[in-house]
C-alpha cells in the first residue's frame, strides 16, 4: 500500500478503505510516513469530505493508535460529559456531581485548556492539593466508591489524533467537520466510558462560530457513536455570550459551588439540570425524562449533589475547607472596575473576547508550556438585555497586575449596546440523539 495512491483517490472524490485510513494513521503515528504527504491527505480530505463509514475508520483508527482505558471493573453503567469549549463553561464541575448524586458512576477524563477556553482540570487544580494524575486503580476505585472521579487523559490517549491535529493546526485544515468530529470522539471512546452526552456550543465564543455548522458537528459525532456501539446525545448550546458570571479557573469553581449549594444562577442551572438528564436517561436508572429531571433537581435543592462534590475533592486530597469556605479559593490582588460607556441596554457581548481579555490577563493559555494563573478572571456584573447607564460597573478584572490595559480593552470591545432591550436568544437549540 502507498500513501500516493490514497492521496490520488481522496483528491478525487473517492472513499477510502478502512485498511487504507488504518494504514496511513498508524504508519503516520510511527513516523514512516512525512509530513508533507498526510499534509496533502488532510487538504484532500479537507475539500472533498468523508463519508459516515469514512470518519468512522479514522476514529477508531486513532482510538487504536494508543491506550484504550478499560473501565470494565467499574460497577454499572459508566456516563461522561464532553463540551466542545466555551467561555465561563465550568459546567462539568456542577454536572458530574450531580449525575453522581444519583448512583450512576460518572468516569471522566479532562484535557487543560488550551487558548480562552479554561479545561476542566486547570479548574479543579485552583483546590489546593486537588490531584489530576491518577493511576487506572485509583480511578476506577474512586468511581465505584464515590460514583465519581476526574483525572487527566494520559499521555498516550490517541496519539495519532495529537499528531495529526498538530499538522493540521499549521496546514490550514482545522475546519474540517469529519476531522474535528474524529478528533473528539477518539480521546472520548478510548477514555472508556460507556454513554457520552456532548454539549456543543454555538456563537462567538464556541469553536464553531454558527448554528448550521454546530448541528453539523452534532450530527457526525453522534452518527461515530452509533457506528461504533456507543450511545451519544448531543446537546447544542448557546455560546453568545459567557455562561454564568464568572470567568477564569478559580472564579469558575467559586460560581460552580454556588450553584451546588442551590443558588438560582438561571443558565448555568438550566443547561446543567439538562445535561444530566440526558446522562441519567443514557445510564436507563430512569424511565423517562421527567423523573430523571426531578430526582436531579430534588438534590441539587437538598445538598445531595453538593456533598458528592465535597467528597469528590476530598477523595482526590483536595482542601475540602475551601468547598465550605469559598473565598479561600486563589484571589487577585487587584479588582478593576470597568465602566458602561453609554446609556442603555447590552445588546450582545463577545464571548471570544471576554475569554481572551481573561487569558491576558494569565487565565488561559496560547501556547500548552504556559502556566495558569488560577486567581485572575473577570467578574460580568451585567450581561445581555440588562439596561445599564454610563459609568455603571459592568464588570470586573481580577488582575494580578495593576494595569491590565490590555485585558481592559478587549473587554470594552465585547460589549454592545442598543436603545431597545434585545430579544433572548434559546440557551438550548437542539438536542441530536
Amino acid at each position: 500500500m502507498k500513501m500516493v495512491d490514497i492521496i490520488h483517490k481522496k483528491r478525487d472524490g473517492k472513499e477510502l478503505t478502512r485498511e487504507e485510513i488504518y494504514f496511513f494513521v498508524h504508519e503516520y503515528t510511527k513516523g514512516t510516513i512525512p509530513d508533507y504527504q498526510v499534509s496533502a491527505l488532510l487538504m484532500a480530505i479537507y475539500f472533498q469530505g468523508m463519508t459516515a463509514d469514512e470518519t468512522a475508520a479514522l476514529t477508531m483508527a486513532m482510538v487504536q493508535s494508543g491506550d484504550v482505558i478499560d473501565l470494565s471493573n467499574i460497577h454499572g453503567h459508566k456516563v461522561d460529559k464532553h463540551s466542545t469549549g466555551g467561555v465561563g463553561d465550568k459546567i462539568s464541575l456542577i454536572v458530574a456531581p450531580l449525575v453522581a448524586s444519583v448512583g450512576i458512576p460518572v468516569a471522566k477524563m479532562s484535557g487543560r485548556g488550551l487558548g480562552h477556553t479554561g479545561g476542566t482540570i486547570d479548574k479543579l487544580e485552583s483546590i489546593a492539593g486537588f490531584q489530576v494524575e491518577m493511576t487506572k486503580e485509583e480511578f476506577i476505585e474512586n468511581v465505584n466508591k464515590y460514583k465519581i472521579a476526574i483525572a487527566s487523559q494520559t499521555g498516550n490517549l490517541a496519539p495519532a489524533d495529537k499528531k495529526l491535529y498538530a499538522l493540521r493546526d499549521v496546514t490550514a485544515t482545522v475546519d474540517s467537520i469529519p476531522l474535528i468530529a474524529s478528533s473528539i470522539m477518539s480521546k472520548k471512546i478510548a477514555s472508556g466510558a460507556d454513554s457520552i452526552v456532548l454539549d456543543v456550543k454555538t456563537g462567538s465564543g464556541a469553536f464553531m462560530k454558527t448554528l448550521e455548522d454546530s448541528e453539523a458537528l452534532a450530527k457526525e459525532m453522534v452518527r461515530i457513536g452509533k457506528k461504533l456501539g456507543k450511545n451519544i446525545v448531543a446537546v447544542i448550546s448557546d455560546m453568545n455570550q459567557p455562561l454564568g458570571f464568572e470567568v477564569g479557573n478559580a472564579n469558575e469553581v467559586k460560581e460552580a459551588i454556588r450553584v451546588l449549594r442551590g443558588e438560582e444562577i438561571e443558565d448555568l442551572k438550566t443547561l446543567s439540570l439538562e445535561l444530566a438528564t440526558q446522562m441519567v436517561l443514557l445510564a436507563q436508572s430512569y424511565p423517562d425524562y421527567g423523573t430523571a429531571k426531578k430526582e436531579l433537581e430534588k438534590n441539587l435543592k437538598n445538598g445531595k449533589a453538593y456533598e458528592t462534590f465535597k467528597q469528590f475533592i476530598q477523595a482526590q486530597h483536595g482542601n475540602t475547607k475551601v468547598i465550605d469556605h469559598i473565598e479561600l479559593l486563589p484571589d487577585a490582588k487587584y479588582h478593576i472596575e470597568v465602566k458602561a460607556e453609554e446609556d442603555g441596554y447590552i445588546a450582545s457581548i463577545d464571548a471570544e473576547a471576554v475569554g481572551l481579555a481573561a487569558m491576558y490577563l494569565g487565565a488561559g493559555r496560547v501556547t500548552k508550556e504556559d502556566q495558569i494563573d488560577h486567581a485572575v478572571g473577570i467578574t460580568l456584573k451585567k450581561k445581555v438585555g440588562y439596561k445599564v447607564i454610563a459609568g455603571e460597573t459592568i464588570a470586573i478584572l481580577h488582575s494580578n497586575h495593576p494595569n491590565p490595559t490590555e485585558s481592559m480593552v478587549k473587554l470594552k470591545e465585547a460589549y454592545h449596546y442598543s436603545n431597545t432591550k434585545p430579544q433572548p436568544r434559546p440557551l438550548i437549540y437542539q438536542i441530536i440523539q
